[in-house]
């Protein structure tokens, strides 16, 4: 087998014969001074006498040489050849130093660290030094070879003048601004096809798409699916177009934290139709807004179909959405069914609008809480026609709002049927017009689908006999303490994380940067209005925010900011844990051998979960009153080993909220039973050693 050389650092051993090369004068001197022969012992005093070598240069040396010997040993246990000046070897030593028992080096942790090479490491730890905000400078070199999350660079740009073929077929583009494009086109069409697929941070906006156009057509077919943080933008898409549609068809599929935001969409257009079909289907908490959508349109009827389904914490906006427009046509179906905590807000939609029609059938059906505003809905409008069937149908009641609905219209017409909800205020509505039909409290059974399978595919059984959405209590998510024997056959849940892939940065990096929204945004080149940029706001905000009661909380920026947090809550004789892999997710599993931390006695420990920010920043946190295992987890069937997870039981759980989904999915109350759940890939518990 081949073996690759590897340069070692100078030892001791070799210090008196690299001495008289390193300390000899310059060639110009007029006089050279006498050192030994290499290797005799007088050669390291011949060379401190030299009249052209300080004492502080040699002491000097002499300290930096031992420091690799000193580095070189310390970084032993990870390789033989470890470069002292690595982010691995000065985590290795710094570990070494906070928990001085001979414990296992965190393998965690090592893993998570920057790539950076020693060079690239001092490079930018000394413009962080000097000026974290020269970081800016080399932000595509740090962000290439530190690992972090970054926006992409310069998007390409497609506009008439630079193409003119507005017929092509879009195939596999990705991180791409459209401006002028297809404007004033005159038939034809644009289809995008794996547009941005399966990218991390993907950014496209389309400003003044086929404005001015006539029957052209456009359609996006799985735009942006499995995208990390999305960010997309319609400007002023379709302006004043006539004829023509546009289709979004499987749009933001498993999308995690997509922003999306559509201004001004065919505002103006006339005779144009546009449908939502499987729009950010299964992503996770991100926002959509429409401003001004089909605002002064003219007959521009728009479909949501299964809109948002299945999604995670999403919310979406309408603002001014077919405002003073005429013969709107608006549907809203199976909108936010079986999703997480939907939030939607409905500001002046449909406000001065002439004999349209908008409707909401299946609306937030089966979902889990759920909160919704309708202002000034329809105000001011002529002839609107506005049906709610099956609306707020949710297995937790949410929240509703209707404020100024329909208030100064004209023969207008709003009818509830089916409409379901706790907490729902009207204020300033419309005194006539208004039919309620079956409108009642939280329903004990809200599906009312009439497709059977379907409704209940998203059901799941609890010990109780009652059934509650797949959000509030994924299938494995919650258990008790006496399931986790050898021999149980459980439902694990999707432990995967669903985070985009970075790295800690080294602290002499990370600790130099203002930890501040704005500061982060400025150094990294984010902009405030994408996914990314919201998220960063969210995290620092979430850090920023006090501790609830009996926490201790830290967030931490590097590798040794978690190790420093976990020492000064546990002690120094601590270890880091985490389940081994993904395996079994989503599964039945067979659980094998099991082993309780500390012999399975209640402890504190120290739990830190991933925050989406450019680099890795871990929300840590002290956990009392908890006991920790470590179990094999095998497969069912062949009953081989596939994992090795960890979970935590919470002993004390009389301060949860009682709504909380554990009591949900076991059937209890707070303070009654312990609540036990793995520790999904990504995070990590802390705990004091055995």
């Amino acid at each position: 087998m081949r073996r690759e050389r590897r340069e070692r650092w100078p030892s001791l051993t070799s210090l008196p014969h690299l001495l008289p090369l390193l300390l000899s004068p310059p060639p110009l001197l007029c006089h050279k001074p006498q050192l030994q022969a290499p290797g005799s012992s007088s050669s390291l005093m011949a060379a401190a006498s030299s009249p052209s070598v300080s004492f502080s240069a040699l002491i000097f040396l002499l300290l930096y040489l031992f420091s690799f010997r000193q580095a070189d040993v310390a970084a032993a246990d990870a390789s033989p050849a470890e470069n002292p000046f690595t982010a691995r070897a000065a985590l290795i030593r710094y570990w070494n130093r906070k928990v001085p028992t001979n414990r296992g080096q965190p393998a965690f942790l090592l893993a998570k660290l920057s790539p950076l090479s020693a060079l690239d490491s001092a490079t930018f730890s000394s413009l962080a030094a000097a000026d974290p905000a020269s970081l800016s400078l080399r932000l595509p070199a740090l962000c290439a070879a530190a690992r972090i999350l970054c926006n992409p660079a310069d998007a390409n740009t497609y506009s008439a003048d630079s193409r003119k073929d507005d017929s092509s077929a879009f195939a596999a583009y990705q991180n791409s601004n459209f401006s002028d494009y297809g404007s004033g086109a005159k038939g034809g069409s644009n289809a995008f096809k794996n547009y941005s697929d399966d990218l991390n941070v993907p950014v496209d906006s389309f400003r003044r798409y086929s404005r001015d156009s006539v029957r052209h057509n456009e359609s996006f077919a799985s735009y942006a699916p499995d995208g990390n943080v999305v960010t997309a933008n319609f400007t002023s898409y379709a302006s004043s177009a006539t004829g023509g549609a546009g289709e979004f068809s499987s749009y933001d599929h498993e999308a995690n934290v997509p922003n999306l935001k559509f201004t001004n969409y065919d505002a103006a257009a006339a005779a144009r139709k546009r449908s939502f079909s499987s729009y950010s289907d299964d992503s996770n908490a991100g926002d959509q807004s429409f401003a001004g959508y089909g605002k002064h349109g003219n007959s521009v009827p728009t479909s949501f179909k299964s809109y948002a389904e299945n999604s995670n914490v999403v919310g979406s906006s309408f603002a001014g959405y077919g405002e003073s427009a005429s013969g709107a046509n608006d549907s809203f179906a199976s909108y936010g069914f079986d999703g997480n905590v939907p939030e939607n807000n409905f500001r002046s939609y449909g406000a001065g609008g002439n004999s349209g029609s908008e409707s909401f059938a299946s609306y937030r059906d089966q979902s889990n809480v759920g909160d919704d505003s309708f202002s000034s809905y329809v105000k001011g409008g002529n002839a609107e026609a506005v049906e709610f069937v099956n609306y707020g149908n949710s297995f937790n009641p949410g929240s509703d709002s209707f404020k100024g609905y329909a208030e100064g219209s004209a023969k207008h017409k709003v009818t509830f049927k089916g409409y379901a909800g706790d907490n729902t205020t009207f204020k300033s509505y419309a005194k006539s017009g208004v039919d309620f039909k079956s409108y009642r409290n939280f329903s004990v059974n809200p599906s009312s689908s009439s497709e059977g399978d379907s409704a209940g595919a998203s059901l799941v059984s609890l010990p109780n006999g009652k059934s509650t959405n797949r959000w509030l209590v994924e299938p494995g998510k919650f258990f008790r303490e006496h399931d986790l024997r050898r021999g149980s056959v459980m439902p694990m849940p999707d432990i995967r994380d669903k985070m985009p892939p970075r790295s800690f940065l080294p602290r002499s990096i990370s600790g130099r940067i203002p930890f501040s929204a704005a500061d982060v945004r400025q150094i990294f080149a984010i902009r405030e209005d994408t996914a990314l940029g919201k998220a960063v706001t969210d995290t620092v905000a979430e850090c920023e925010r006090a501790p609830s009661r009996g926490e201790t909380k830290r967030c931490a920026t590097s590798a040794e900011d978690v190790i420093d947090f976990a020492v000064s809550v546990l002690g120094r004789d601590v270890v880091v844990r985490s389940t081994a892999s993904t395996m079994g997710s989503k599964t039945d599993i067979l659980i094998g051998a099991v082993s309780g931390v500390n012999g399975g006695k209640v402890t504190k420990a120290v739990s830190c979960h991933q925050s989406l920010f450019p680099y890795l920043v871990y929300y840590c946190h002290s956990v009392p009153k908890v006991r920790v295992y470590e179990a094999d987890i095998l497969a069912v069937d062949s009953k081989e080993k596939i994992n090795h997870g960890v979970a935590i039981c919470h002993i004390d759980t009389s301060a949860w909220s009682p709504s909380h989904g554990a009591f949900v999915a076991l059937g209890s109350k707070p303070g009654m039973i312990e609540v036990c759940h793995w520790i999904f890939e990504g995070d990590m518990t802390w705990t004091v050693a055995d």
